[in-house]
C-alpha cells in the first residue's frame, strides 16, 4: 500500500511541478514593455461613428480566431512587419490563433477601403473569388461598422520604414557583412560569380536575356530597371539567399557561401539604370557558343541523329 502511495504522491508531484513551470511562473515572471506599436483600439479609427473596441469583441463572439490569426510567425514572408511580445499588453484575450485557414490579420489595418472591408464581410466571393469565408451579412449595421473599425485598427501603429524591406532576421546578416557592397573591387569579384552562376538566365548584362530565358514561362528579372536601385542591401542579399517564389530562382544560400553572396550583392547594384534597357525580340538573347565534344558511346542518345546507335 505504501508503494501505491509514494506513486501517486510522485505523480501528483510531477504534474503541479509542470504546472507550475509551464503556466504559473510564466503568469508571473514574464512581464513585457507595451511597445509604441501594440494595438489601441479606443483611438480613432479608419471608420468615423464607430467603436473599434465594440468590434473586437465582436470578433471574438463571431469566432473570426477560429480562421484568422493575428501574429507573424519569423518564417513568414510578407504579412508586413513582425510582432513581439509587448504588442500584447492589453490583449486580453488574445487573439493570437494558431490556423491559418484566412490570411492573418496583423497588420490587415489600412490594407483596403473600410467598404471594401464591409463588401468581403457581406459578400465574401464577390471580392475574393473561392474564399471559403462565409457571410457575415446578417450582421447589424453598428454590429458591421464596429467589426470594420476594429479591423482598421489592426497594425495601424506599426510604421514601415522603407517600401521595400527583407525579413527583419535579415539585419542579423547586415550587421556582420564584411564585404564592401560600395566598392569596384567587390563588385568585380561579385562578376565573375554573377556570369558562372546567373547570367545562363539572367543575362550577362543583366537584362533578363540569358539563353534559358526562352524556356521559362516566367520571365527572369530585368535588372536595368530603375526599380531596382531601391534595394538595399540586406533585400538584395534576403532573395539571392533565399530565391524568388513561384519562380525558377534557386536558393543560392544552399551552394553559395555568405561572402560570396555579399560579392555578389555588390555586382548587382551596379545593373540598375535611369533608364530600363527592354528586351523584346529573340536575336536579343545572349548566344551559345557551341562546343564540340568527343562522342563517348554508339549507346548514348544524340539528339541531332534521332536515337542511339545511328550514324
Amino acid at each position: 500500500m505504501n508503494g501505491y502511495r509514494l506513486g501517486a504522491t510522485g505523480i501528483i508531484i510531477t504534474f503541479f511541478t509542470i504546472i507550475t513551470a509551464t503556466v504559473l511562473l510564466p503568469m508571473v515572471l514574464f512581464n513585457p514593455t507595451k511597445t509604441v506599436q501594440a494595438n489601441n483600439y479606443t483611438e480613432p479609427s479608419l471608420v468615423t461613428d464607430a467603436d473599434p473596441d465594440r468590434g473586437r469583441k465582436i470578433y471574438v463572439r463571431e469566432g473570426c480566431v477560429y480562421c484568422h490569426t493575428q501574429f507573424t510567425r519569423l518564417q513568414d514572408r510578407g504579412y508586413g512587419p513582425l510582432v513581439h511580445a509587448g504588442d500584447y499588453v492589453d490583449e486580453t484575450p488574445h487573439q493570437l490563433g494558431t490556423a491559418r485557414t484566412g490570411p492573418d490579420l496583423t497588420n490587415e489595418g489600412g490594407r483596403m477601403s473600410s467598404e471594401w472591408q464591409k463588401a468581403h464581410l457581406v459578400e465574401p466571393r464577390a471580392v475574393k473569388p473561392g474564399s471559403i469565408m462565409p457571410s457575415f451579412s446578417y450582421l447589424s449595421h453598428n454590429d458591421m461598422a464596429d467589426l470594420v473599425a476594429y479591423l482598421q485598427t489592426l497594425g495601424n501603429s506599426r510604421k514601415v520604414e522603407h517600401y521595400v524591406e527583407a525579413p527583419e532576421e535579415y539585419k542579423s546578416f547586415l550587421a556582420r557583412k564584411k564585404v564592401d557592397t560600395e566598392s569596384d573591387a567587390a563588385a568585380n569579384a561579385g562578376r565573375g560569380i554573377y556570369t558562372q552562376n546567373c547570367a545562363v538566365c539572367h543575362g550577362l548584362e543583366g537584362l533578363g536575356n540569358g539563353p534559358n530565358s526562352i524556356s521559362l514561362e516566367k520571365k527572369p528579372a530585368n535588372f536595368t530597371r530603375a526599380f531596382y536601385k531601391q534595394y538595399p542591401d540586406d533585400f538584395w542579399f534576403y532573395r539571392v539567399r533565399e530565391g524568388v517564389a513561384g519562380t525558377r530562382m534557386p536558393k543560392w544560400g544552399e551552394t553559395l557561401s555568405e561572402e560570396q553572396m555579399w560579392y555578389l550583392v555588390a555586382y548587382l547594384r551596379t545593373l540598375p539604370k535611369d533608364q530600363e534597357e527592354v528586351v523584346s525580340r529573340i536575336d536579343q538573347l545572349n548566344k551559345i557558343t557551341p562546343v564540340e565534344l568527343p562522342r563517348l558511346s554508339n549507346q548514348v542518345y544524340e539528339p541531332k541523329t534521332g536515337g542511339a546507335g545511328e550514324e
